[in-house]
């Protein structure tokens, strides 16, 4: 897949998970079609939760070849909005991606944050989010199954965290915030 579709798919991650796009038909045209081999799709369909298996799925995706987005964007006939979107991306490139800010208002760190918030954040942390979210009181163990969840998806990995984090210790994101203020931006 090319870089410039693998961005778009890690930008735009939050919101394919928040669609179900790998439920319905989206997984059996993508099987059909030659870009999943029968165990990714068990693999996805396996999954617990609507947001897993759209998580699980766009894990895959990048790594099925250079059809493997274009095949994609045919397979969200089912959710046209979800395909336009993704559409306008190609045509904005990158670049309009990384205009996303990640500052956030003083009102908003003092409520629990957010999928979305989350979602940017994972965005910003990289290589250092083992150390943010051991700091925030996540064990060896929960990062350890990050990891292993999603071996080849840094940001997945990092995602997978901070929802742990916000189910079983969620705090105000101005924990976040400060532990931010910690890390060099990229």
């Amino acid at each position: 897949m090319d870089s410039k579709h693998r961005e778009i798919l890690r930008s735009l991650r939050f919101e394919l998970c928040s669609h179900a796009v790998a439920d319905g038909l989206v997984p059996q045209y993508l099987y059909q079609e030659g870009i999943l081999t029968h165990d990714q799709l068990e693999d996805i369909c396996g999954q617990a939760t609507s947001q897993r298996r759209a998580m699980r799925l766009l894990d895959i995706l990048p790594t099925r070849g250079p059809k493997a987005f274009p095949v994609f964007l045919d397979s969200l006939s089912e959710f046209p909005w979800v395909q336009e979107n993704l559409k306008e991306s190609c045509k904005a490139g990158p670049a309009s991606l990384e205009s996303k800010s990640m500052e956030l208002p003083a009102n908003v760190l003092q409520k629990r944050p957010n999928d979305q918030q989350l979602n940017l954040l994972a965005g910003k942390l990289g290589m250092e989010w083992e150390r943010v979210l051991g700091h925030l009181g996540l064990d060896h163990g929960d990062l350890y199954r990050c990891k292993i969840q999603h071996p080849n998806n840094l940001h997945s990995q990092v995602m997978e965290g901070l929802m742990k984090w916000k189910q079983h210790m969620g705090r105000k994101l101005g924990e976040l915030q400060s532990t931010q203020g910690t890390i060099s931006p990229k």
